[in-house]
């Protein structure tokens, strides 16, 4: 049974439309959502969560559909949105304790390995902490409620090299049961070179592919220029495709 199974997602804007865009996530793995700014990536992910209401299309998490079942599936879901911010006098221990009232799952023996993990430090208050320590601290509170689907909006913004090379070990590690899955946009296709066993390629607001890693970065050689003999990255497909108007 997939995690999440999205189909014909439809999202109308007057300068923008996210037109019928589908995929499959399967338990176990990682996705990688790409595409340039504006492509659709966030709209994508925030119609999947209901949080824009979607013109059309289907959504299934847990082979329930979600908007039918959204308080249920929300208890196994850990998301991580940019742009979202907290109130920036509060401590982090505040935003925590109202946090877990959320969650039946939540596990404090979790958040803790979390917290000392990403070197949180619970008394701090938001407006004292990094962005890259922000991204660190939402990614706590979603990772200590035993969730099945992490849905991430750039995750690995504005962190180092150092703490994105541990992130996304640790995305390996949190799969590696066969139980969790992730969903994560990113335009730093190098970290999806790094983790990723699935790619899906939005591209103004429409799919261009969603294949497992191997067989999407196979379907894009042919736009190898002459006398290259190595495969293209990821980042040389992206730019490629955006900047000569490619399609497969």
């Amino acid at each position: 049974m997939a995690v999440l199974s999205v189909k014909g997602l439809t999202k109308r804007y007057d300068n923008f439309t996210l037109d019928g865009v589908s995929f499959t996530l399967q338990p176990g793995r990682i996705m990688g959502l790409i595409g340039k700014n504006g492509a659709g990536k966030t709209t994508t992910l925030k119609s999947i969560l209901n949080l824009v209401r979607a013109d059309g299309g289907t959504v299934e998490m847990f082979g329930r559909d979600f908007l039918q079942n959204e308080q249920q599936c929300k208890q196994e879901l850990g998301v991580v949105l940019g742009g979202i911010d907290f109130y920036s006098h509060k401590r982090l221990s505040s935003i925590t304790e109202v946090t877990r009232r959320f969650y039946t799952n939540w596990d404090e023996q979790a958040y803790q390995k979390y917290l000392d993990m990403f070197e949180l430090v619970p008394s701090k208050k938001v407006k004292e902490l990094s962005s890259g320590m922000k991204v660190k601290y939402m990614l706590a509170l979603a990772l200590s409620h035993n969730a099945k689907l992490f849905i991430l909006d750039e995750p690995t913004s504005g962190l180092d090299p150092v703490s994105r090379d541990d992130l996304l070990v640790l995305f390996r590690e949190l799969v590696r049961d066969g139980e969790r899955s992730i969903l994560y946009s990113t335009h730093i296709t190098s970290d999806l070179e790094k983790c990723a066993d699935d790619i899906t390629y939005i591209k103004d607001g429409k799919l261009v592919k969603s294949a497992d890693k191997g067989t999407f970065i196979e379907s894009f050689q042919y736009l190898r220029e002459s006398g290259e003999d190595r495969p293209l990255s990821l980042e040389e497909i992206m730019i490629r495709t955006e900047r000569r108007g490619y399609d497969v």
